[in-house]
C-alpha cells in the first residue's frame, strides 16, 4: 500500500471524530459538560475532557475494525502493537486549552507511520470543517474556502518574517530568552494556535512556529503536511522532529537558518 491508499479512510477518521467532538465545543453546559480533568501531576494545567477521549475512542474503534493488523497510538489511551508496520498516531483534540476557552484553534491531529516515518497526515478543525493534509510529496486544503493544493510562502529574512508560539509561558526559562531572540528579530510575533498555527504556515500566511516540550503525536500529523507544502521541520539543534521536543517549522529555509543560528547562540 502506499499513502494514497489510506487518503479517504483518513477522512472517514475526521468525520466520526469530528462528529462525536462537535456537541461538547461551546457547549451551553459549559465546562460542567466537558468532564474537565487535569492530569498534569507537576502542579500545571494539562486538561483533559470527555471530548478527548470519546474522539479517541471512536477512532479507534474504526481503526481497529478496518485495519486490525494496524498499531495505535493515542494522547489518552497509550499504544497498542506500536512495533507493527503501519501505526497510526491521534491527538484527538490538539489545543485542548483553546477548547475548552471556546476559541477555534484546535483540532484533531491524525497521523500514519510506516516503519516510523509519517507517510499521511491530517489536522481536521471540525467546528469550521477545514482539513490540512499531506505527504511529504504534496499538500492540500479543504473547507469553507474551497479545496486548493496548499504551498509555503518565500521569506528571505526575518526581518519579514511572522512568527507564532502557542505561548512563551509553556518554556523552560532558558528556551524563553533563546526564543526571545528570534521573536526581537521578526516582524510580527503572535501567540495561540497549536496545531493550526502550523497549517496557516503551510497555507502560506504565517513563516515561522517555534514550540518546546512537543510529543510525538503533537508534530507527526505536521510533518507531511507542512514537508508537502514546501516548508521545513525540525528540531532546535536541526534534528529529525519525529519525536518532538523543541520544534521549529518554517516556510522558507533562509528563515529557518537564521533561526536557528539565534536559537543555538
Amino acid at each position: 500500500m502506499t499513502a494514497i491508499d489510506f487518503a479517504a479512510f483518513v477522512d472517514e477518521l475526521a468525520a466520526v471524530s469530528g462528529e462525536t467532538i462537535r456537541p461538547f465545543f461551546r457547549s451551553a453546559l459549559g465546562n460542567a459538560g466537558l468532564g474537565l480533568e487535569n492530569k498534569s501531576r507537576s502542579g500545571g494545567f494539562d486538561p483533559v475532557t470527555a471530548a478527548d477521549r470519546a474522539a479517541e475512542a471512536a477512532m479507534r474503534t474504526l481503526i481497529k475494525r478496518t485495519f486490525p493488523e494496524h498499531g495505535v497510538v493515542g494522547e489518552e489511551f497509550g499504544a497498542e502493537r506500536a512495533d507493527a508496520e503501519y501505526v497510526w498516531v491521534l491527538d484527538p483534540i490538539d489545543g485542548t486549552k483553546s477548547f475548552i476557552c471556546g476559541m477555534p484553534v484546535w483540532g484533531t491531529l491524525i497521523a500514519l507511520t510506516r516503519g516510523g516515518e509519517p507517510i499521511y497526515g491530517m489536522m481536521h478543525q471540525p467546528f469550521t470543517r477545514e482539513h490540512f493534509s499531506g505527504d511529504g510529496r504534496g499538500a492540500r486544503y479543504r473547507g469553507p474556502a474551497g479545496d486548493r493544493e496548499l504551498r509555503v510562502r518565500d521569506c528571505p529574512t526575518l526581518a519579514d518574517a511572522v512568527l507564532c508560539t502557542t505561548s512563551p509561558l509553556l518554556m523552560n526559562a532558558a528556551d524563553r530568552q533563546r526564543f526571545q531572540r528570534v521573536e526581537t528579530a521578526v516582524r510580527l510575533s503572535r501567540y495561540g494556535g497549536d496545531c493550526y498555527a502550523y497549517c496557516v504556515l503551510a497555507a502560506g500566511h504565517i513563516d515561522l512556529v517555534i514550540e518546546t516540550e512537543l510529543k510525538p503525536h503533537d508534530v507527526l500529523a505536521l510533518i507531511p503536511i507542512i514537508e508537502g507544502a514546501g516548508g521545513i521541520v525540525t528540531t532546535w539543534d536541526n534534528g529529525r522532529a519525529h519525536n518532538g521536543g523543541r520544534i521549529v517549522a518554517a516556510a522558507d529555509k533562509r528563515v529557518h537558518a537564521q533561526a536557528l543560528e539565534l536559537l543555538n547562540r
